[in-house]
């Protein structure tokens, strides 16, 4: 008999609450070896538990029984790590709607957080299946279990009765059980990379006796950085590297080994994986090259390096990277290709370029910013971006994020992952736009389908900071990190060069700031002149822009000192052009080691200026509310689903967006379909007068001049009717439609499912102009209502809509209020491709859609960032 199919999406890696991983999958047949041998492993207690009674053994037939499923009305989900078993959980459907539920988790893996994301696992897997409601019987001393079901979120009922508590949990998505959802991620994923940049013993693997090679450069960098823990060359022959005792194997290493790096050849990557498992090795370092970016086959290499390493638990920084570093005196961690390493600091730096990290090391170490962490992860098999930012979230070591991104693998987990965090620590990204030449092969696929500007778009809804350059990053964050945030955009300039203060008020102006009129010293000012300065101008300003150009050398440390000693405490953040440098001013002072209240210095007041635009920017958008996304009436998005699925074909398929969007409250204003004069002028009768006829085509829609206006008695139809013929021959397709009440200003309204984005929402004028400018902007759905404002207001063209120029204002929060039922209903159905509103008249009474049109396709399993936990 032919075993039965489940999806794959049913498969999924995850991040237990140690940091470890392991792999969920369904139960197959071939797993009775497994269940037989896990069973073995299992505690008398945890077997009671289980069965309510000792069972020593479970027989052929109940081995049978538990390993065959149906994957409908019967779903068995294990946790593997490495060929072993280490939990089961199942449903059985006992009536409709309605399913018992059972795990058992191996007694050395308890504690880890199994139960809980297999208990997700199986609760998306039951909603699939038409399920709403887990039953669970336990034993009253049974408080481990009882505890899982409680806590995973769910509303959750228990009752006494027959010596047993049945437990009912109401499988229904909450906010509590997302929350609690992100928080055990959030937990699970931090605790990962803290084992990875935290290790106490490091072994190098490849560590070769010529100097110069990957893994002796990684080996002396390690010594050389005085790693606090013990460091295992492993080399199959020699005795000592670098002065150290060497081991001919990983498992011969006669300690603990928490990290290992290889530099070892590609195709012998698997075998020292496997190796690295069998120790125990908690965390891998792959500097090895010839994984994705060679090719196809590289690619399969390096899909099997990340499938075996988190098979057997361990997170995997790489390959092809440059590795990672941690400053904590109490770690000193070098473990990198870079032997400059930056001083102690409060900047997190993920890198995803490789071949850049070394640049980059040595140019933080040239301004004396420091940093706290470093993570290159080249083409990223495993350890992302996302992953770094769950670290730094609680790392009380890290005050600013920085991210060198050339690609984003799950755009949705960063965009939520970065909002919430930017609310309490800057994220600086530099990011390159979405072409195919900007990823190297075996990163993830860029963002397909919109432009660049949606991109900006994200970042900014999520409140990171998008520079253009690695030296604009390096500027944001150095301020960032030393100097508090200012209040608004007033800024004072204090300089002893008028040139230099007329470049830097220029540039204020340039960047939105205002500038307050320049107070110059004059090119002979002393120290005591520059702090009275500052001390005068900080009451009435937000920001101070300091410029020391002087034209002979002078006294710069004590001018340094005064502008320090005048800016401290003052709660303002103040900027320097010094001299043309670029760092820190206490670098200026012997011996003095850049703290908080430190002042950056730049090369050219344009620059200094420039990061504090970013930085003022973010200070404004910290000041908006958080919000979240609004309960709105009239949707019923049951009724909309069953209307999708009726809907969908084997193939994508355009559709009248019409009876779907009354779904969620947005009415569409009929128009009819004629194929002559007469039928035109009884469609006018029906509709009311007066009527427009237009192209009904959608590309012949989008050309100019295809809409008549105004039409107010049969003869004007049927004229109209034989013009737009002529001109659209010889497909001329027509529909006739109530004239809408004027003025108005045209506008388009969209959505689309993006592969990498997920539901975004976009919105822009529907001016020919503006079309071809392509003035339009983008939010992520849902939108909350903040969202959905700055939606409204982010085209360039926004003002007409806002009553500048002489326009009279119209409804813009009737405009919001259809952008947020647009979000809503691309956040419910995934199967809605895209979606256009074209044209959405805003008139100064509400907003009227004239024209409607979707794309629907299959769409099967959670989108990304979507049901339960799962790496990638």
């Amino acid at each position: 008999m032919e075993a039965a199919q489940y999806p794959a999406h049913w498969e999924a890696d995850v991040v237990l609450s140690d940091g470890g991983t392991a792999h969920v999958r369904p139960i197959r047949p071939a797993d009775a070896d497994r269940l037989r041998s896990f069973y073995g492993r299992l505690s008398d207690e945890s077997i009671y538990f289980r069965f309510f009674g000792p069972r020593p053994r479970l027989s052929e037939r109940e081995i049978t029984w538990f390993t065959n499923v149906d994957y409908e009305s019967r779903v068995a989900l294990i946790a593997t790590i490495g060929t072993e078993m280490v939990a089961v959980i199942r449903y059985d459907r006992i009536e409709p709607g309605e399913a018992e539920v059972a795990f058992l988790v191996e007694d050395a893996h308890q504690g880890r957080g199994v139960a809980s994301v297999l208990l997700e696992h199986l609760a998306a897997t039951a909603r699939e299946k038409g399920i709403a409601r887990f039953v669970a019987d336990v034993l009253p001393a049974n408080q481990k279990m009882m505890a899982v079901l409680k806590q995973v979120g769910y509303t959750a009922q228990s009752r006494f009765a027959d010596g047993v508590v049945r437990m009912t949990l109401d499988l229904t998505p909450t906010e509590t059980a997302q929350e609690v959802t992100a928080s055990r991620e959030h937990r699970a994923e931090s605790r990962s990379i803290e084992r990875l940049l935290s290790p106490g013993s490091v072994a190098v693997v490849g560590a070769g006796r010529e100097p110069g090679g990957i893994g002796q450069t990684v080996l002396r960098n390690l010594l050389g950085a005085d790693f606090a823990g013990p460091v295992y060359p492993v080399h199959r022959e020699a005795r000592a590297l670098a002065g150290v005792r060497a081991y001919p194997s990983v498992t011969a290493i006669d300690g603990e080994v928490d990290l290992a790096v290889l530099a070892v050849p590609a195709d012998g990557v698997i075998e020292v994986v496997k190796e690295c498992a069998e120790k125990g090795v908690r965390g891998l370092i792959v500097v090895s090259s010839g994984f994705g970016e060679t090719g196809p086959e590289g690619r399969a290499r390096q899909d099997e390096l990340a499938r075996i390493a988190r098979a057997y638990g361990l997170r995997v920084v790489g390959p092809n990277c440059l590795g990672i570093a941690n400053t904590d005196p109490a770690v000193r961690l070098n473990a990198t290709l870079a032997a400059t390493l930056p001083e102690l600091g409060r900047v997190g730096f993920f890198s995803q370029s490789g071949a850049l990290g070394t640049a980059l090391l040595q140019r933080v170490a040239q301004r004396g910013m420091g940093i706290s962490s470093f993570v290159s992860a080249g083409n990223r098999a495993d350890v992302s971006g996302n992953d770094l930012l769950q670290y730094w979230e609680e790392d009380p070591r890290t005050d600013v994020i920085l991210l060198y991104l050339e690609s984003l693998g799950n755009p949705r987990k960063f965009a939520r992952l970065a909002r919430r965090i930017s609310r309490r620590k800057p994220i600086v990204v530099v990011k390159s736009g979405g072409t195919t030449q900007d990823v190297p092969t075996g990163h993830a696929a860029p963002v397909l389908g919109l432009p660049d500007t949606a991109l900006s778009a994200l970042f900014e809804q999520a409140g990171v900071i998008r520079v253009d350059d690695l030296i604009q990053q390096f500027d944001v964050a150095q301020l960032l990190a030393y100097q508090p945030l200012p209040a608004g955009s007033r800024v004072g300039l204090v300089s002893n060069s008028d040139a230099m203060a007329l470049l830097a008020a220029d540039a204020c102006v340039r960047v939105g700031l205002e500038p307050r009129p320049p107070v110059n010293l004059g090119a002979r000012a002393c120290p005591e002149e520059f702090g009275e300065a500052l001390t005068s101008v900080i009451p009435d300003v937000d920001a101070v822009v300091a410029i020391y150009m002087p034209p002979i050398p002078g006294d710069g440390a004590k001018v340094a000192s005064e502008l320090l000693r005048a800016s401290r405490d003052c709660g303002k953040p103040v900027l320097a052009t010094f001299e043309g440098r670029i760092g820190m001013l206490d670098e200026l002072r012997v011996g003095a080691v850049p703290g908080r209240g430190s002042i950056p210095s730049y090369a050219a007041p344009e620059e200094a200026v420039r990061a504090l635009a970013h930085v003022v920017r973010h200070a404004r958008w910290l000041e908006r509310p958080a919000g979240l996304p609004e309960e709105i009436e009239g949707v019923d998005t049951g009724a909309a689903r069953d209307l999708v699925l009726a809907t969908l074909g084997d193939a994508p398929a355009e559709i009248d967006a019409s009876e779907l969007l009354a779904r969620y409250g947005v009415e569409v204003w009929p128009a009819e379909t004629v194929e002559s004069p007469e039928e035109a002028v009884e469609a006018a009768s029906r509709l009311g007068w007066p009527v427009v006829l237009k192209a009904a085509g959608p590309e012949a829609a989008m050309r100019a001049g295809t809409v008549r206006l105004g039409l107010s008695g049969p003869d004007g139809v049927r004229d109209a009717y034989a013009d737009l013929t002529r001109q659209l021959e010889p497909e001329a397709v027509l529909a006739v439609q109530r004239m809408a009440p004027q003025p108005a200003v045209p506008t388009v309204a969209g959505v689309m499912d993006d592969p990498a984005f997920g539901a975004v929402v976009s919105f822009g004028l529907g001016e020919i102009t503006a079309r071809l400018l392509r003035d339009e902007a983008y939010r992520l759905a849902p939108l909350t209502r903040e969202d959905a404002a700055a939606l409204v207001r982010s085209p360039r063209a926004a003002p007409l809509l806002l009553g500048e120029y002489g326009y009279p204002p119209v409804a813009v929060e009737a405009l919001e209020d259809l952008l947020i039922r647009l979000g809503r209903l691309a956040d419910d159905l995934p199967e809605v491709a895209r979606l256009t509103l074209d044209p959405v008249l805003v008139g100064e009474s509400g907003v009227i859609v004239l024209g409607a049109r979707a794309v629907l396709r299959s769409h099967e399993g959670p989108r990304p960032d979507g049901g339960p936990r799962r790496l990638g």
